[in-house]
């Protein structure tokens, strides 16, 4: 496609976006999916998810149903950040990775700071992915064509190898929590068998046990019952608000490299279909993790960085945006909530696909060119609101807490209504606690529950096609590229670090 030709669908495609109704939804869809992504336990697929009904029900046209779903869907993104930051509750999959250095900031005072700047981070990686659409559109779904079930199951090790960086100080806790995470990722019925599997006979784990109620579990709960035992030994709680309400030049040059290559790693793992933006924060955060740690003796991931709270906020916007692409190119949904959206484009009897942008351009550049609207409106919105935000940690922790934890309730009920799962959430948080205690850390075992499943289902479905020859698994440069890059992401830091230790 011509340079000029893009240039005037995209100029078609904001002459739709700037209209009024189409802009007045867009800022309704970015409001709420801040919220939606504030509140524990809903996340993005499920805000996208209740407003389907509604839009379709208001007789609004697809442009700006669409325009309304993708405003909510980045707005969560956002919002995911809040709870991350303020109470150590990821509101979503993709924010677990922002509690790491998100947290351990507010704890210092620097909440406002660690919101604003999170929400520029969340901006760049955003408006990245968006001109990524714009000028690599058709050439990136050919890329994505070129993974099949070999090729993600190699991701899935490579992502499972860069969680080396995330395995601190001890390396054998750490695969022990990834070990924790995979296996919670096996329970329920075998997809492929029927096979009941460490379902301990009851019905209720048939399905497996959902990632809410684990990530629930393991920070909401577990965090109120650490707040006990703070107080019960008499112990102060506090997380100061600070004086600071915006980030500085000084920190935008700092965390500025970080947000750039994060961005892009995002937008490079978005335009995957299924990979998702959990996947692309936890691998932007590990990367980050490990550079930073190579270049200097000052680096405090875990302990309040501020690139380990950029990375993988660029990232997971940048992934959001980046999965549209699989869906309007291929018909192929990008995550989970690209496959709710595309429900609701069988509803206006639209099929996604490569045709899509010559038969209806102006719902593809008006889907396109919301996506930048949006952006600049969750930008304009959350930067003033920061005050308002960080205005909760005035809130007594007394208070403030089983405040959550009822929100959390509210949050684990609504997946299937069943009071099963509150019961394993309280469950799930109190082994949570317990490894906490004995030093385990929670993102490897959570990031085993995120790509366990993935990894399993992709494994078998690439046997199943070369009828169980494990060569399948090599065949390919994308698979080779990525056993290579996986050997070296594990093998290299441990051949620098000795290497240094002979010259020291």
């Amino acid at each position: 496609m011509a340079v000029s030709q893009v240039l005037s669908q995209l100029g078609q495609g904001f002459g739709v976006a700037f209209a009024p109704m189409n802009l007045g939804f867009a800022a309704l869809g970015a409001f709420f999916g801040t919220v939606v992504g504030l509140l524990p336990g809903l996340g993005p697929i499920n805000g996208v998810a209740m407003l389907i009904p509604i839009a379709y029900a208001m007789n609004l046209p697809p442009e700006t149903a669409l325009i309304l779903l993708a405003a909510v869907y980045v707005g969560a993104e956002y919002g995911g950040r809040i709870a991350s930051i303020l109470i150590n509750v990821p509101g979503d999959a993709a924010a677990v990775m922002t509690t790491l250095d998100g947290y351990p900031l507010a704890r210092q005072g620097m909440a406002s700071v660690a919101l604003s700047l999170s929400a520029w981070a969340s901006f760049v990686g955003s408006l990245v992915a968006f001109f990524g659409i714009v000028a690599l559109a058709p050439a990136l779904a050919k890329w994505a064509l070129a993974f099949g079930p070999a090729e993600y199951f190699v991701l899935m090790v490579f992502a499972f190898c860069c969680l080396t960086g995330l395995l601190g100080e001890d390396p054998v806790k750490g695969i022990l929590a990834t070990t924790i995470g995979l296996a919670i990722s096996t329970v329920g019925v075998d997809a492929n068998s029927g096979v009941y599997r460490f379902t301990f006979d009851v019905p209720h784990l048939a399905d497996g046990i959902d990632f809410v109620v684990v990530v629930i579990g393991l920070f909401a709960i577990t965090e109120l019952l650490q707040m006990l035992e703070r107080a019960v030994a008499g112990a102060a709680i506090s997380v100061p608000p600070g004086d600071r309400k915006l980030f500085n030049l000084q920190e935008l040059r700092f965390t500025w490299p970080t947000v750039m290559r994060s961005s892009l790693t995002g937008f490079g793992l978005g335009v995957l279909p299924g990979a998702g933006a959990s996947v692309a924060s936890a691998i932007a955060y590990a990367n980050e993790k490990r550079i930073g740690e190579r270049r200097g003796a000052d680096a405090k991931f875990g302990q309040g960085d501020m690139r380990g709270l950029t990375a993988p906020e660029s990232a997971n916007n940048a992934a959001a945006i980046g999965s549209f692409i699989p869906m309007l190119t291929l018909g192929v949904p990008g995550s989970g909530t690209t496959a709710v959206m595309m429900g609701a484009l069988t509803l206006y009897n639209i099929t996604p696909g490569p045709v899509l942008f010559d038969a209806q351009p102006q719902l593809v550049w008006g889907l396109i060119a919301s996506l930048a609207v949006a952006n600049v409106i969750l930008f304009i919105m959350n930067v003033p609101l920061v005050r308002v935000f960080a205005s909760i940690l005035a809130v007594p922790p007394w208070i403030l807490m089983p405040g959550i934890v009822c929100v959390s309730f509210i949050g684990v009920y609504s997946i299937n209504a069943s009071t099963f799962d509150l019961l394993l959430m309280l469950g799930i948080g109190a082994v949570g606690y317990l490894l906490r205690k004995a030093g385990l850390p929670v993102a490897p075992l959570i990031l085993g529950v995120v790509l366990g499943g993935m990894m399993e289902q992709n494994l078998r479905r690439a046997l199943a096609i070369s009828n169980g020859d494990v060569s399948i698994l090599f065949s390919s440069p994308v698979t080779i590229s990525f056993w290579v890059l996986a050997v070296a992401v594990f093998v290299l830091p441990a051949l620098i670090r000795r290497w240094k230790a002979k010259r020291g």
